[in-house]
């Protein structure tokens, strides 16, 4: 007969918090304020959060907001849950770090797509859901960044290069790039007065050439 393994004591902990935040709170009236606190959860997905697995960040900053509690503590609580039930990061710091030459949106998501591959291509709830992130991701965010449908956010970019375990480099680089993308292309030196000084003399040698 096979021996479960034992359950770290601080998923236990984490759970014990929510049992506590929870009190005498109903799964409907927590979901009800949650989604009143701009941050809807469903009624199921916060009864599995007290069911022994390790719920997502945002689960635990739902409950917590539905029941009033400390929103900073529940994610202290979970990032120490999360840290021993997966204690093993994502990878070594990534060697990439982009160039200076991203300038486009899709620039920016190809070089995010190389950040997230050296970290050996975690998925995107691995990275959402990963303590390094402290909750500055979301799964919907990310596919949208790296699939260049929207600019990624300075704090989402601090938390992917985070999550995949990017030194600082990397990241400076990420946020310099996107400063680069709101700054839009350099106007040309030659315009307006530039063209028009340009095209007087083409046509003054045009005469002479002429003549």
């Amino acid at each position: 007969m096979s021996r479960r393994t034992a359950e770290p004591v601080e998923l236990a902990r984490l759970r014990g918090w929510l049992r506590a935040a929870k009190g005498r709170h109903t799964f409907a009236s927590l979901a009800r304020r949650a989604d009143a606190g701009k941050l809807p959860v469903s009624v199921c997905t916060l009864r599995r959060a007290l069911d022994g697995r390790l719920p997502t960040l945002r689960t635990v900053q739902a409950f917590a907001r539905g029941a009033g509690a400390d929103e900073e503590e529940g994610a202290r609580v979970w990032a120490a849950a999360a840290a021993a039930v997966r204690p093993e990061p994502v990878r070594k710091p990534s060697a990439y770090v982009p160039g200076r030459g991203i300038t486009t949106q899709a620039g920016l998501a190809a070089a995010m797509e190389k950040v997230r591959a050296a970290a050996g291509g975690p998925s995107l709830r691995r990275l959402a859901d990963s303590p390094e992130a402290a909750g500055r991701l979301s799964r919907s965010a990310l596919h949208n960044a790296l699939h260049a449908r929207r600019l990624p956010s300075e704090e989402l970019l601090a938390g992917f290069t985070a999550a995949c375990g990017a030194g600082e480099e990397t990241a400076r680089a990420l946020l310099a790039a996107r400063a680069r993308i709101l700054a839009g292309p350099r106007p040309s030196l030659m315009y307006p007065c530039g063209v028009v000084e340009e095209a007087e003399t083409r046509r003054e040698q045009d005469a002479v050439v002429r003549h």
